[in-house]
């Protein structure tokens, strides 16, 4: 069979695939909120390199998912409670450091690029996708439903393609919205007040996962 032939066979769950993983893109969360705080905080150059992490992050869960270790992370309660619990420290801490992060009050925007380095925005994005468990109950449910063993491991590529592209044409996207040239002036008016709104609701969602 060819590529094109495999591609055709599989149409209908392409598309499925494609409206869902734009929405889980898009639905807020910790993902979300990191690259607005890293957007806002510091640069578009930064919530770009926060954006690749993310997208990154997500061929960790790619990954297993085609090796099969989302059918053994679903079996065993304690090994996806482990990984809970890991991304939800990670939450509480990078929420506690934005509380943290003061407020930038030059004017220049040269400021804002040099306040983080893009290595630190970029693993900050990884980890937080990484360790997600929103996004690990996402990839078992749809390797789980869309993945037989009959499905083939190119098949299960572009599955993984496409759930990694939508996450970086949507925070790509917002990256750039809110850094924009008339938005970032009033932005900055706000910068504490911003930095201390996004680290509660990163906090928050990391006690969520704790607690719930």
């Amino acid at each position: 069979m060819s590529f094109l032939d495999l591609i055709w066979q599989n149409q209908a769950e392409i598309i499925t695939l494609c409206m869902v993983a734009l929405m889980m893109a898009i639905s807020p969360g910790a993902d979300f909120v990191l690259v607005t705080k890293n957007s806002l905080s510091y640069s578009r150059t930064a919530g770009l390199y926060t954006t690749l992490g993310i997208t990154t992050g997500t061929w960790v869960h790619i990954s297993y998912s085609i090796a099969g270790l989302a059918i053994v992370i679903n079996a065993s309660p304690m090994l996806f409670n482990a990984l809970k619990y890991l991304g939800a420290f990670y939450l509480v801490f990078i929420g506690i450091s934005s509380i943290k992060t003061k407020g930038t009050e030059s004017d220049g925007l040269q400021e804002y690029f040099d306040s983080i380095r893009p290595a630190t925005a970029f693993i900050s994005g990884f980890f937080s996708n990484a360790l997600n468990p929103k996004t690990t109950l996402f990839f078992l449910g749809i390797f789980t439903q869309l993945v037989t063993l009959e499905t083939p491991v190119i098949m299960q590529f572009i599955y993984g393609i496409i759930i990694s592209f939508a996450h970086l044409l949507w925070f790509s996207l917002l990256s750039y919205l809110l850094t924009h040239q008339k938005l970032l002036p009033k932005v900055k008016r706000y910068q504490k007040m911003i930095n201390l709104l996004m680290g509660i609701t990163l906090i928050a969602l990391g006690l969520k996962l704790i607690f719930v």
